[in-house]
């Protein structure tokens, strides 16, 4: 447990989760479920002269027909705002959880155990057919649309 990249850490009675951990719990609904083509452009996020897109996205459906997306914004400075069509899906709904910090250097400690936790994402919604999202500066969101 107590590693680099641990899920969770222990300190005798002390048990914390850490945002490495949230992420496996956001994630988890993609385990065993039918992966979906996305479509969207992203923005580079640069630093010292590299360049990477600064948005991911992937999405599944479940054995119940749920569909779930996932994004990560890895701009810590800017928002991306991005629109994709879910083709074949008629949806009415879509919620979201997120991770995300006041500061990218920001962690969990035992004395502020939810520092970095999930909150409720209501970044996105349906704008036509297509679903339209405002992803937060260092942020990782995943979406339930049915």
């Amino acid at each position: 447990m107590n590693v680099l990249q641990a899920l969770i850490l222990t300190d005798k009675e002390r048990m914390l989760l850490t945002p490495t951990y949230h992420v496996f719990d956001l994630y988890q609904v993609h385990q065993d479920a039918q992966l979906l083509p996305l479509q969207f452009s992203s923005p580079d996020y640069v630093l010292n002269g590299e360049k990477i897109p600064a948005l991911n996205a992937s999405a599944s459906k479940d054995k119940n027909g749920v569909v779930h997306v996932s994004l990560v914004n890895l701009d810590p400075n800017h928002p991306i705002s991005i629109e994709t069509a879910l083709p074949g899906m008629s949806w009415k709904t879509v919620t979201g959880r997120i991770l995300t910090s006041a500061k990218v250097s920001d962690y969990n400690t035992f004395d502020k155990p939810d520092n970095i936790r999930l909150a409720t994402f209501g970044g996105a919604k349906k704008r036509g057919d297509k679903l339209a999202v405002e992803m937060p500066p260092k942020s990782v969101v995943v979406l339930e649309v049915k």
